[in-house]
């Protein structure tokens, strides 16, 4: 009986050690790896969440690069060489004219000059019904000249027939001739 006893301590000895060899030769060395590849592998997606979001924000940037491309295009185009002050202020009568806006006083003012661009501001008044003003400044802002408009004044007829006074002050840009500044 103490053979047999002894031969059962023996195997569980011999089991306890080849218990403990694995925990320590083989479960911990695997366990603390797979505690390394877990902590990889959720910094990879944080990385690709990180990747996605950058990549929806180029997305965006790349949009508004288009559609500030495609609004600046014909900006060297919209500034001529020279004033040619006379055309354009036809071209603003025309368009007063076409929308049968009345009272209508077209005035350059004072020319500003600088290196490379010029302007010119210019006092526009009229009277008309407020639609026909608006389609007014719609076509003026489609005209082949950059036009900027700096101050617009509204204001009723005194007997409020429907008709609306314009008083606007316009910039218009030109290119400085080579030498000049």
């Amino acid at each position: 009986m103490l053979f047999r006893e002894r031969q059962q301590l023996t195997i569980c000895v011999i089991a306890g050690v080849i218990v403990g060899g694995f925990v320590l030769f083989r479960y911990l060395p695997l366990r603390s790896k797979m505690k390394a590849i877990r902590q990889i592998k959720s910094a990879q997606a944080l990385t690709i969440a990180k990747g996605d979001a950058d990549n929806k924000q180029m997305l965006l940037l790349n949009k508004q690069l288009l559609e500030l491309q495609r609004e600046l295009e014909n900006y060297e185009a919209k500034i001529p060489d020279q004033s040619d002050i006379g055309g354009f202020l036809h071209e603003i009568a025309d368009l007063m004219n076409e929308h049968n806006l009345s009272n209508q006083m077209i005035e350059p003012r004072k020319e500003i000059k600088a290196e490379k661009l010029n302007c010119i501001q210019v006092k526009m008044q009229c009277k008309g019904n407020l639609a026909q003003i608006f389609e007014f400044y719609r076509q003026l802002q489609g005209l082949d000249r950059l036009v900027r408009i700096e101050q617009v004044k509204l204001s009723n007829d005194s007997d409020f027939n429907g008709q609306v006074g314009m008083e606007s002050m316009a910039i218009i840009y030109y290119r400085a001739k080579v030498g000049q500044g």
